[in-house]
């Protein structure tokens, strides 16, 4: 029997209600919480699918799934492509794909980075063109990290003094300024497998726990461009669940966040009817993984996660029974 085990954090309600899923199909796959203590080079993890929700907070959970996938575990998101990723590659991805999105700037950090001098920037040109970057960006604009997630260090700005005021609080973040859209509807879409989408009304002005509650849907154009803009951008990305918003301004949808491979998926959160969705969907698809068994490791070039992999078979086989020094697993 296969089994598909989940790593997560904070989370109170996704992560059972995944488990509980997965295991009531009945599909010759088990769901359990993954279990890890120290991880040796020759570690071949127990698990034929890691679905991964906390790695981007925990350095040794990041590192212990890069050696899962190395002897053929299937992680969910890929480990390798999602260290490496940022926001401002992907809005210049999106834009060579055809999909709208904000005019974005990537800016210098506030402060030198540490362990560095102003000698370390000789090839930057001091003091920027300012007044070239407010012409082509405008105001309102949106000044936040290029590879920030949560809401954290994100400012709204509708002059260059607030622009200024909120940059000289970013200290050695390194930050885009991203163009304001005044827009008339906003979406806010889980993707799942790059090919299940669930497009959920968002309005992100209400206070957080009426954002689902929005006056607007998708007229069936909208729908299926958005639908289709979504699975663009999690195939080029190599994102196998994500969650991307666009914010539609004069009948265009500007794609406006795509980087949540670890989406949030409280049932409080997001409310029952997208939480449901969600949870049938991610399960279905990782039983789906899980039954090919497990993956055999390939060579770890960027191009692969650029343009996309192979799928192969046969890999080395998890170890017959746990060690003895394993703690005995709770669903609980």
């Amino acid at each position: 029997m296969e089994t598909v085990a989940v790593l997560f954090g904070m989370e109170q309600t996704f992560p059972p209600a995944l488990v509980e899923a997965i295991n009531r199909r009945g599909a010759d796959v088990r769901a359990e919480f993954v279990q890890v203590g120290g991880v040796t080079l020759e570690e071949i993890s127990q698990y034929t699918v890691i679905i991964d929700r906390i790695s981007q907070d925990i350095p040794f959970y990041r590192s212990m799934l890069k050696n899962a996938v190395l002897n053929g575990t299937r992680v969910i998101n890929n480990p390798f492509w999602w260290t490496a990723d940022d926001k401002f590659f992907n809005y210049a991805l999106a834009k060579k794909l055809g999909v709208a999105v904000p005019k974005t700037v990537l800016l210098p950090h506030k402060q030198h980075p540490p362990n560095t001098t102003g000698q370390s920037m000789r090839n930057l040109i001091y003091p920027l063109n300012w007044e070239e970057i407010f012409n082509y960006v405008g105001f309102p604009s949106w000044l936040k990290p290029f590879d920030g997630g949560g809401w954290r260090h994100v400012y709204k700005v509708n002059s260059i003094d607030e622009f200024f005021n909120a940059y000289n609080q970013t200290g050695q973040l390194c930050m885009t300024l991203q163009e304001g859209i005044d827009f008339e509807e906003y979406y806010r879409c889980y993707c799942v497998g790059r090919q299940y989408v669930h497009i959920m009304p968002y309005e992100p002005r209400n206070p957080h726990h009426l954002r689902y509650v929005a006056p607007f849907a998708p007229s069936p154009e909208m729908h299926a461009r958005i639908t289709g803009d979504c699975i663009k951008l999690c195939d080029a990305l190599g994102y196998d669940i994500n969650t991307v918003e666009f914010a539609v301004r004069d009948g265009i949808p500007y794609a406006i966040d795509f980087m949540n491979p670890a989406p949030d998926a409280e049932a409080t959160s997001v409310g029952d009817e997208n939480f449901q969705w969600f949870v049938e969907t991610v399960a279905t698809y990782a039983i789906n993984e899980a039954l090919k068994g497990r993956a055999k490791p390939e060579e770890y070039r960027w191009s692969q996660f650029l343009f996309g992999q192979t799928e192969t078979v046969a890999a080395p086989a998890a170890p017959a029974k746990k060690p003895a020094k394993a703690v005995k697993k709770s669903t609980k």
